[in-house]
């Protein structure tokens, strides 16, 4: 009897969201202002070359993306002192600390004007 352990699917996801990162890594230049096409060519690669079933591909080319976009960023999120109505961004490196409102956060970026051109595409 074959099972697979609890450790063996982490590792799995893992590490098919490094070759993920890795491909947004190589290809990120072909599509300078157009992360959504970078986006869906990096699930059909873990979909169609690794065979990685696709609502597992879509969770970790997320998960890489966030990832490849904040790896040069030293601020994040303090999920521990946050709350359902407050997000508390800090940055380690100056000990600074900020309380945004999650209303404020839907406000200015999630429902901008320029922001509400973006849908998912799936494939």
């Amino acid at each position: 009897m074959n099972t697979v352990t609890h450790t063996d699917y982490q590792e799995y996801q893992a590490a098919m969201q490094a070759a993920g990162l890795s491909f947004l890594q190589r290809h990120q230049g072909e599509h300078l202002g157009n992360d959504q096409l970078l986006f869906c060519r990096a699930v059909q690669h873990l979909v169609g070359s690794l065979e990685v079933p696709l609502h597992m591909a879509e969770k970790l080319i997320s998960r890489a993306y966030g990832e490849l976009k904040s790896n040069n960023d030293r601020h994040q999120l303090d999920v521990d002192a946050s709350s359902s109505m407050v997000a508390v961004i800090t940055d380690p490196a100056s000990g600074m600390t900020w309380a945004v409102p999650v209303s404020l956060i839907y406000q200015r970026i999630i429902n901008a004007p320029e922001n509400r051109r973006l849908r998912l595409v799936t494939q």
